[in-house]
């Protein structure tokens, strides 16, 4: 009985010391300070390293408006992809109007005193981009191909035009638009300035152009005494005299 007693307390003296070698942290029973995970958590790298790298992937994005945008330019004068502005549609249609703005990210602009600047305002003329004029936009002329090339005045085809980078408006800066056919009634510039200077005087070049009422006075003048003549080879030469009916030379 003494024997199985002292064998009973070495057990537990045993088993005490195994618990307490475990919970103290050195056995492998604990998975926080296992190899494995010790070895993990090496290999991880600090939170301050990955912030860091994120922060540093934003900065490398290079946005496809970037390459439109001037370094340190003025801000006011930033083409319209450059710049976030709070427009209001409630302006009065013609009429010069005030937006407050704001810089895209990556521009970077300064005001009239070479001052960092991020908000800034800037003044257009309240009109939506179709209603600009012809001018501040360009089309595509890729379905002009339906045109006929000989007597179709009114005839027009689809385009779709964007408005030039510097040119401020309202709605979409990419839009749809019918325009008129480029078209020509068969009338040839050479022509109409060859018969200008060799039977001007007769009103010949007026005739041609199918211009008969100025044809007529030319005929019964004799070319204005010849002013009118001069002036005719001069208009036609130039291109400010065309076929009546608003056609284009050939």
């Amino acid at each position: 009985m003494a024997a199985s007693a002292v064998l009973q307390r070495l057990l537990r003296v045993v088993l005490f010391l195994s618990q307490l070698y475990v919970f103290s942290g050195r056995g492998y029973l604990s998975f926080e300070h296992s190899p494995a995970v010790a070895q993990a958590r090496k290999e991880q790298p600090p939170p301050s390293t990955v912030l860091t790298s994120i922060k540093v992937a934003e900065t490398t994005v290079v946005y496809d408006y970037t390459s439109k945008c001037p370094s340190n330019g003025l801000c006011s004068k930033l083409p319209a992809d450059c710049m976030t502005c709070n427009t209001n549609y409630s302006c009065i249609y013609g009429k010069p109007v005030t937006f407050d703005c704001k810089a895209k990210p990556q521009v970077m602009c300064v005001d009239d005193n070479h001052q960092r600047q991020e908000n800034f305002t800037i003044s257009m003329t309240c009109q939506f981009c179709w209603q600009l004029p012809p001018s501040e936009y360009e089309c595509s002329k890729s379905n002009s191909s339906i045109c006929m090339t000989v007597s179709c005045p009114r005839q027009r085809y689809n385009a779709t035009c964007t408005v030039k980078d510097h040119v401020h408006c309202l709605g979409n800066r990419v839009f749809p638009k019918r325009l008129y056919c480029n078209w020509t009634g068969g009338y040839k510039w050479s022509t109409a300035l060859i018969l200008s200077i060799t039977l001007g005087g007769f009103g010949a070049d007026r005739f041609y152009l199918g211009q008969w009422r100025e044809g007529l006075g030319k005929l019964f003048s004799f070319g204005g005494l010849g002013i009118w003549t001069l002036i005719d080879v001069f208009l036609i030469c130039v291109g400010y005299v065309g076929p009546a009916d608003g056609s284009l030379y050939i």
